[in-house]
């Protein structure tokens, strides 16, 4: 089982730009979760608890582990960078996705 999330550092990055559109390509939240993403013996895609994509009220959004930031340095700063660069809105939260 994976370490516990940081609960009060969790990181949102919703597909909404600052101005309220829709980000695109509509399978962002899929290709940047592929960052720490591997193959099932199944030959499925399994997300890291710690980077995944996921859906908040019917927006397509990115649940990163605050941990990362600590854990993985260098992919957090990826992601972080991707979001400010398109303009997506940010957000911490408390709860575990």
């Amino acid at each position: 089982m994976s370490k516990q999330s940081n609960t009060e550092n969790t990181v949102i990055i919703q597909g909404l730009t600052s101005d309220g559109r829709k980000f695109r390509p509509s399978d962002w939240a899929e290709r940047i979760s592929g960052m720490l993403a591997r193959f099932g013996n199944d030959h499925r895609i399994i997300y890291s608890p710690q980077l995944k994509p996921v859906a908040i009220e019917g927006i397509k959004c990115i649940a990163m582990d605050g941990n990362l930031e600590t854990q993985n340095p260098e992919i957090y700063k990826q992601v972080m960078n991707f979001a400010t660069r398109n303009n997506l809105n940010i957000l911490r939260t408390e709860q575990i996705f």
